[in-house]
């Protein structure tokens, strides 16, 4: 797992159920783990980029999730297919190491995206996730209420003006991940 570069990736979708509702937008950043002596890596940022996806079936979304994300018709006009996200995301993210907050939803969405578009999810098995991770470190801490991001980041002082858009919610994900593991 120390050699893999992470892909650090954030969904935002229009419900919770994989099989009914679709992403809308997908921030990634792709960092290489470098050896650090004595303590864990420094992470490079080797690349970050969000795309807005194009849904196809907007009537079954739920309103609220809509709401949430500020999804409306003029910030999504040159949104690509969700086939074009998953090449790209494919390519990028080859043999990387997901990491995310509640990454287990993020990739139930990602298996979902690549078996409609026949594309084949090409990252690593291993996934990282935060919420077990502060668990571990903060269990005896009730300063810490809530394993949310807007949870987490308020915790660890990391601001995160844009909550609920998938680049933004991913940088606070790494900041968070970064301060659990004490590396910069």
């Amino acid at each position: 797992m120390k050699k893999h570069n992470l892909a650090f990736i954030d969904l935002e979708t229009t419900g919770f159920d994989p099989d009914k509702h679709e992403i809308i937008e997908i921030g990634v950043i792709i960092a290489r783990q470098v050896p650090m002596a004595g303590r864990g890596p420094k992470l490079e940022v080797l690349e970050e980029f969000e795309l807005k996806v194009k849904p196809e079936h907007l009537e079954t979304a739920d309103q609220e999730a809509l709401r949430l994300n500020s999804y409306n018709d003029a910030d999504w006009l040159f949104a690509v297919s969700l086939e074009q996200a998953l090449k790209l995301v494919q390519e990028k993210t080859l043999d990387t190491i997901m990491v995310g907050q509640n990454v287990n939803f993020d990739w139930k969405f990602l298996e979902a995206g690549f078996k409609k578009t026949g594309l084949q999810n090409k990252m690593h098995y291993h996934k990282l996730d935060l919420i077990p991770m502060v668990f571990a470190k903060t269990y005896n801490d009730d300063r810490l209420k809530y394993y949310n991001l807007q949870g987490l980041a308020e915790y660890y002082g990391i601001k995160n003006d844009k909550a609920h858009t998938a680049l933004a919610d991913i940088k606070t994900t790494f900041a968070i991940y970064k301060k659990v593991l004490e590396i910069e």
